[in-house]
């Protein structure tokens, strides 16, 4: 085994926790998760077998939206904490064996930043082209709005200084220029600064956005693509084996070109938003066929590149690649009701609450997730099932406390219920005297512990990292079967989307030279005869996976 290949490129085989610091865990009793508070989390995290904490923004912000909108790009929210607590942070993972990397959000920053404050106070600021502005709005664009809920245009007219300026998201966060060489040397000494002091390396946010030209009234003298390669260059002249993790929800063939050429060189790894979405229509039809699609249509990337397969993120369960009777059957199943949904493209729920509690099920929307040729990102409280808070308006009702007790408050805050940040999740079903940290992890069924298993099963197999992945062949619909060949080693990992218990056969090339079939995780059964037929009977919605050897292999499986 190439075992020191699986240390050399870390981000294939990790993984990934994403968390909010804010509600996470309160050491102060005002409310607000902090890092003092994470920190006194992070043997849960350990525990649970976490290899890289992927943190929200932590950064001073105007809080607008959730801290995507800056004001300072080196710093440290007060309401967080300070420099020295988030040291401490990075010390104590790193004594715990996990990495760290943060969201870099530099597509836009607040309207409060003092850059753009000193843009908006004088058209002769030397700020004033850190950003983008027109006199009139241009008719080439851009078009599309992110937040349709919210805004009307992408462009906003600045009475002071008689120009419009473009934003993509809100019109609180106005685009940097990404054609200005001193914001791009600008953004080189953020991820500078915050790898000096212990980050592994980044989620790059809107990554599509941030590369965006149009709008620009001169064009950029470097061309976007080349410019991320730049950074790429810049991040691992810094550390060697730092992270780009990208945010690009985009065609398969549009997200390729984010990775660079067949050479590499941009973005380390993606977010895989068609694959949630296939994963999505797969569940709801109990047929593996959008799946099969998605896996066939995925680009093959440089060995050192990678996909992060997620069942959940931090904003809405975007479903925009479906087309709109697709997505109609997904809404009609995992969330029918209008205050379940948001711009009309996307789902606000959790995956417990769109499976209506089915452990069975749930399990399976892990396992698959884990299966996928890719590292697994989960999002916090994922690993004890949490659901969402309705209550909470739009992407937020995700971003509910960190449900560790039954206590008040869930164990996350000592303050007043009225006091939280945000309410937690209500009720006797979901809420944290049904569902929390303390009561999963003496149960040896719970939640917890099973995904602690799945963590640790799916860390003992790089194959799914490292392998060439194929199909299996079984005829059942139902099926979704591939199969990791690495290093003369091979896993297959079997799922019935069903829910009917089934039983099928079939012949793999080349399985009449494995010696053995061991069982590394779930249930069902299996048998291999000598003419390399393979049967298997899965409960329903039932996960197996298994090591294959071969013949000659006197070694036991792990």
């Amino acid at each position: 085994m190439e075992i020191s290949r699986t240390g050399d490129v870390w981000w294939k085989n990790a993984v990934f926790y994403c968390l909010d610091v804010e509600t996470f865990q309160d050491s102060n009793g005002d409310g607000i998760g902090d890092l003092a508070g994470l920190t006194s989390r992070i043997d849960h995290l350990a525990g649970l077998g976490v290899t890289c904490i992927w943190l929200m923004p932590f950064y001073p912000t105007a809080n607008q939206d959730d801290g995507y909108d800056i004001t300072d790009y080196y710093g440290v929210d007060p309401r967080l904490g300070t420099l020295g607590d988030l040291a401490v942070f990075l010390r104590t993972a790193r004594d715990r064996g996990i990495r760290v990397i943060a969201d870099l959000v530099v597509n836009h920053t607040s309207d409060q930043h003092p850059w753009f404050r000193a843009a908006c106070a004088d058209r002769a600021s030397p700020y004033r082209d850190w950003y983008v502005w027109r006199d009139e709005i241009p008719p080439q664009g851009p078009d599309g709005l992110v937040f349709p809920d919210a805004e009307t245009s992408n462009w906003e007219w600045h009475e002071e200084t008689g120009q419009y300026y473009l934003h993509r998201f809100y019109r609180h966060q106005p685009d940097l220029n990404i054609g200005n060489p001193r914001v791009r040397d600008e953004i080189h000494k953020i991820t500078g600064f915050w790898m000096q002091l212990g980050l592994s390396g980044f989620r790059v946010d809107a990554v599509p956005f941030l590369l965006e030209t149009q709008g620009l009234d001169t064009p950029a003298e470097l061309e976007p693509h080349d410019w991320l390669r730049d950074l790429r260059r810049f991040i691992t002249r810094r550390r060697g084996d730092a992270l780009l993790l990208g945010e690009v929800n985009l065609a398969y063939q549009d997200v390729r070109r984010f990775y660079g050429d067949e050479g590499g060189g941009e973005l380390n790894m993606c977010l895989d938003f068609n694959m949630n979405q296939a994963v999505a229509l797969a569940l709801v039809r109990e047929d593996a066929g959008a799946l099969v699609h998605c896996l066939r249509a995925m680009p093959k990337l440089h060995p050192d590149d990678g996909w992060a397969h997620f069942a959940r993120n931090h904003d809405e369960w975007s479903l925009d690649k479906l087309t709109e009777a697709e997505r109609r059957e997904v809404f009609q199943a995992f969330g029918p009701k209008e205050d379940m949904q948001l711009f009309g493209r996307g789902l606000r729920r959790r995956i417990p609450t769109m499976l209506k509690g089915d452990d069975d099920r749930i399990r399976l929307v892990y396992s698959l997730v884990f299966a996928l040729p890719g590292a697994p990102v989960l999002f916090y409280g994922e690993e004890i099932g949490m659901a969402e808070n309705l209550d909470i308006p739009g992407r937020m009702s995700v971003r509910s406390p960190m449900q560790w007790s039954g206590e008040a408050n869930g164990g996350f805050s000592d303050a007043p219920g009225d006091a939280l940040l945000r309410p937690v999740v209500p009720g006797p079903k979901w809420g944290p005297k049904a569902v929390s940290v303390f009561a999963q992890e003496h149960e040896p069924d719970s939640m917890l512990n099973w995904m602690n298993r799945l963590i640790r099963r799916r860390r003992e197999t790089p194959e799914i990292a490292f392998g060439e992945w194929s199909f299996i062949p079984f005829p059942d619909a139902a099926i979704f079967a591939l199969r990791y060949d690495w290093n003369g080693r091979s896993v297959l990992v079997l799922h019935n989307l069903g829910k009917r218990p089934c039983k099928s056969r079939c012949q793999p090339d080349g399985a009449a030279a494995w010696g053995a079939l061991t069982a590394i995780l779930g249930q069902g059964g299996f048998e291999l005869a000598r003419d390399g037929t393979f049967s298997i009977d899965l409960p329903a919605h039932g996960v197996l996976w298994l090591r294959a050897r071969p013949q000659a292999d006197g070694i036991g499986a792990p």
